[in-house]
Order: structure tokens, then C-alpha cells, then sequence
């Protein structure tokens, strides 16, 4: 866990120290607060201009679900990652990769029994919708 944590902790260290060159070299003398405000603002505008699109597209061709689980992918990514964090921090247990991807992993064969019977179902609708439009 700790090798996959450290270059991440690394390479947002380096984009802060820049930012806050940056920020000193243009005399700009923003607080840390007002910098989190257009770091974190901006970020989230830009994910918000690549995400939106992808998601119109998908919901235009009624992939709803496909929606539903990034969404929910990528929160257990987060929460997952903050249980690993929260055993750190309080010595509660082992900080492990593996213990994320073990969960990641139980979410996607779970996820994969669920739509192997929500496919199952939506034959079945479909077969009956078909046979009651024939007798008519």
C-alpha cells in the first residue's frame, strides 16, 4: 500500500510546491485556503467539462446503469482507500493494496452475479411482452 501511496503523495507535493512558487514568484500571496478554493474549483470545473459529455452520451442511449456503476465504483475506490488510510492512522490494521483490490474485487463478482440475473429478468419481460403483443 505504501509504495502505491508515496509516488501518488510525491507527485502532489510536487504539483503544491509549483503552485506555491508560482504563487510567490507572481507576488500573488494567496492564503493556503484561497488556494484549495482555486486548486480544487478549477479541478472539479475540468472533470465536470470531460464527465458531463460522457455521461449526456450515455444516458441519451439509456445506459443508466452504466452511469450508476462508475459512480459507484468510484466512490468505493474513494471509501476503500480511506479505511486503508483510517487503519494507519490509528494502528487498527495492516495497510495493504491488497486489501483494496480484495474489495474492489468482491464489489465486481458481486456486481457481475447481479447483472447476469438483471439480464435474466429483462429477457423474461421482454419475452412476455412479445408473446402477449401476438395474441392481440
Amino acid at each position: 500500500m505504501a509504495n502505491l501511496l508515496y509516488p501518488i503523495i510525491s507527485w502532489i507535493t510536487r504539483i503544491h510546491n509549483k503552485i506555491l512558487t508560482l504563487n510567490d514568484s507572481k507576488e500573488l500571496y494567496f492564503s493556503d485556503k484561497q488556494l484549495h478554493f482555486l486548486v480544487i474549483g478549477l479541478l472539479g470545473m475540468a472533470l465536470i467539462f470531460v464527465i458531463y459529455p460522457i455521461f449526456k452520451a450515455l444516458a441519451k442511449r439509456d445506459y443508466i446503469m452504466t452511469i450508476t456503476w462508475i459512480y459507484v465504483f468510484s466512490l468505493l475506490i474513494v471509501i476503500t482507500f480511506a479505511i486503508e488510510i483510517g487503519q494507519w492512522y490509528t494502528g487498527t490494521g495492516a495497510v495493504e493494496l491488497a486489501d483494496v483490490t480484495s474489495g474492489l474485487a468482491g464489489f465486481l463478482f458481486m456486481f457481475l452475479i447481479f447483472a447476469v440475473i438483471r439480464k435474466i429478468w429483462h429477457m423474461i419481460k421482454s419475452y412476455i411482452k412479445n408473446k402477449s403483443k401476438q395474441r392481440f
